[in-house]
């Protein structure tokens, strides 16, 4: 079985929670998401603050968890 496509979304951070966790407000959703920064940003020690507009990557099964791609 082949692996599903991940669906990208931009969103605006607006909450910072523990462990490189965010809450992030999509313009298609009403409630703000969860998600976590993905590896290649932690070894490449990148921040994301409160405000910053980031590329989020989704699983097609579980819409309210996310992983943060990249900082825009």
């Amino acid at each position: 079985m082949a692996k599903e496509e991940a669906i990208k979304m931009d969103g605006v951070v607006i909450e910072l929670l523990p462990n490189t966790t965010f809450r992030v407000k999509l313009e298609k959703f009403e409630k703000p998401i969860l998600a976590m920064l993905n590896g290649r940003m932690r070894q490449n020690n990148i921040k994301v603050l409160l405000g910053d507009t980031v590329e989020l990557e989704f699983s097609p099964y579980d819409l309210t968890r996310g992983r943060v791609t990249r900082r825009r």
